[in-house]
This record gives structure tokens, C-alpha cells and sequence, in this order.
């Protein structure tokens, strides 16, 4: 049987920022107080008029010329932020990537989307049905939340990220090694966009709380400490390993408070966790792709240490993987050209 291999990575972050304090103040809030509870110094935004799409494409480019590849045999996208209801994104990815007609699909499950999205694309490899997948996740963020909003508006960003995976051996670096997923849809309005679907289409005037995300904070964050620590157990359970056999733990980076919760739970060094939430903020679906990114660039992992993802979002729904990092070559997630980053007033 083919085993999934990582064989190239990449993310980008739209030019754009907005830093904390900037949008406390235009909050109305007290200059540190965003950063104090969230950890997030900055956050980017896309350009009006840029969508999911655009930044898909832009971290796909980037992980295909990392695993030095021009096509692969399926793409995923996880996404909650469609350019469009219909169709889904995937397809005019592949479209502007010049992949053909290979298939490609939509993964909405939130925040935990990208190890969902990873999770099928190594099912795609080991069942045969493809010999590599390029795994996306890609959000606007800002065009789901209500900037006056307190409690979500300070949080998000926008961005993408993405692996290519390709068909390999059981002993190569890089190998998938495994996947926990669950959820609990019992709890979906702890994190709702009410108006858009079809229960309630966009026909006649809403209140904008109606149009936006509303997060239950308190909640959210019981439940995703809760939910992570408990995959990551049983996915360290699944795969015969101790925590400590773990080199690093990349979190969906929501909130540093979370993920050093997390932490404690799992009895891990803080100085394991990866984390770029400081200045990315919650990108959800990108959240993962992005986080390794940026410790590839920075040399905080390494080829062949050992990564446990593990992510938690709206669903509610959840799901950890293991994987040992392969040597790859990775481009920063900013701007193509680095002079042309901007600071955006909120």
C-alpha cells in the first residue's frame, strides 16, 4: 500500500495588516487588550474584492514549486469562506493553477477543516485513486466577521496554506502517520453564521449579528482545550507513541491562551508548541498550513522531527494528525515582493 508523503508547502498572507492595538482603540478598548488575552499582535486582511479563490492559488503555486511538481492528481480545498455558495472553490483553483480536469472539492468543516482536508487527501493516495494531492486551506475571514464586534472582530485574519502530498514509502520523511476526527453537532451554535444557508437564505434585510459569526467565547474555549487535548491523546494512543516521541505540536492557532492549555493538558514544554498566531491571528482553515509555514522559514522544524496537528472550530468538529516533517525548500508566507507591505488603518 502507498502511504501519504508531505512533498512541498506553502502559504501567503495578503500584504495588508491591521496591529492590535490600532483596532482596540477603534474598539473602543484599552491600548494591550487585545493582545493580552489572545496573544495576537497583528492580523492580515485580503483587498476588497479578493476572495478565498485568489489566495488558494497564490499558497498552492507555492507548495507546487516547493515539491518541485506542475500538476498534481486531486485538490482539496478546506474553506468556510467560498468565493461563492455555487460552485465550490476547489475547481476554479484548479483552473488558475493549470492543473486540468483533475478532481477537486470543498472541505467545510471550519477552523478544523485542514485536518479534515488532510485526512481525505491521504485516504485519495493510499486507496490508489490518486498519486498526489495538493491539500489547500484558504480563508477571508473578514468578510464572516463584524468588525465592531469584540469578541470575533479582534481574532481573524486572512490567509492560506497549503501541502502537496504524494504517494511514498512507509519509511520516508514526510509520511502521514495518522488521523483522529470527531464532533458534536449538538453544539453548533457556539460558533454560527445564521443567514447565508438554506434554511435561511439571503432574501430581504437582516441585522448584521444576523449576517456575521457570534461566538460563544467562554464556551469555544472549555470546549476546544477539551476537544484537542482529548484527539491528541487518542491519536498518540492510535500510533503507539508518547508524547514525549513528539518534536512539536502545531495547534490551530486561535488563541495563545488555548494553545497553552493545551499544553498543560498533554504535559508539553510550552517551548514545543508551535505558534504564529502573534501575527497572523485565527485564520481557520489556513490556520495549520500557515503555522508550518512559518516554523519551516524560521528553522523551528526540521526534517524528520516528529508534528502532531491538532485543530478544533465551528461544528462543532475537531481532529489531530501525526507526520514526520520532510526536507522541503519554503517560501515566507508574505507578499511576493516584500516592499509592497502596508499597514491598513482599521
Amino acid at each position: 500500500m502507498s502511504h501519504a508523503v508531505v512533498a512541498g508547502v506553502g502559504g501567503f498572507v495578503p500584504a495588508d495588516h491591521v496591529d492590535s492595538d490600532t483596532l482596540s482603540r477603534r474598539l473602543g478598548l484599552a491600548d494591550g487588550w487585545v493582545q493580552s488575552r489572545t496573544g495576537i499582535e497583528r492580523r492580515h486582511y485580503a483587498e476588497p474584492g479578493v476572495g478565498t479563490t485568489a489566495l488558494a492559488v497564490e499558497s498552492g503555486r507555492r507548495a507546487l514549486a516547493s515539491a518541485d511538481m506542475n500538476t498534481v492528481d486531486a485538490l482539496i480545498v478546506a474553506t468556510a469562506t467560498p468565493d461563492h455558495p455555487i460552485p465550490a472553490t476547489a475547481p476554479a483553483v484548479a483552473a488558475e493553477l493549470g492543473l486540468g480536469p483533475v478532481p477537486a472539492f470543498d472541505i467545510g468543516a471550519v477552523c478544523a477543516g485542514y485536518v479534515y482536508a488532510l485526512a481525505v487527501g491521504a485516504s485519495l493516495i493510499e486507496s490508489g485513486l490518486a498519486g498526489s494531492v495538493l491539500v489547500a486551506g484558504a480563508e477571508v475571514m473578514s468578510a464572516v466577521v463584524d468588525p465592531d464586534d469584540p469578541n470575533t472582530g479582534p481574532l481573524f485574519g486572512d490567509g492560506a496554506g497549503a501541502l502537496v502530498l504524494r504517494a511514498g514509502g512507509a519509511d520516508e520523511a514526510g509520511r502521514v502517520e495518522g488521523f483522529d476526527l470527531g464532533s458534536d453537532g449538538a453544539q453548533a451554535e457556539l460558533i454560527r453564521v445564521e443567514v447565508g444557508g438554506s434554511r435561511q437564505p439571503y432574501r430581504g434585510v437582516f441585522e448584521p449579528s444576523a449576517t456575521t459569526m457570534r461566538m460563544n467565547g467562554k464556551k469555544v474555549f472549555t470546549e476546544a482545550v477539551t476537544r484537542m487535548s482529548e484527539s491528541c491523546a487518542a491519536l498518540l494512543g492510535r500510533t503507539g507513541y508518547a508524547i514525549t516521541d513528539v518534536d512539536r505540536v502545531v495547534g490551530h492557532q486561535a488563541n495563545v491562551r488555548i494553545l497553552h492549555a493545551i499544553a498543560r493538558q498533554l504535559d508539553l514544554p510550552k517551548e514545543r508548541l508551535v505558534t504564529n498566531v502573534d501575527r497572523v491571528g485565527n485564520t481557520s482553515a489556513a490556520s495549520i498550513p500557515l503555522a508550518l509555514v512559518d516554523a519551516a522559514v524560521a528553522g523551528e522544524i526540521r526534517a524528520g522531527q516528529r508534528l502532531l496537528l491538532t485543530a478544533f472550530g465551528g461544528g462543532l468538529a475537531w481532529g489531530s494528525a501525526m507526520l514526520t516533517w520532510p526536507q522541503v525548500t519554503v517560501q515566507p508566507s508574505g507578499s511576493s515582493n516584500p516592499h509592497s507591505e502596508r499597514h491598513t488603518e482599521a
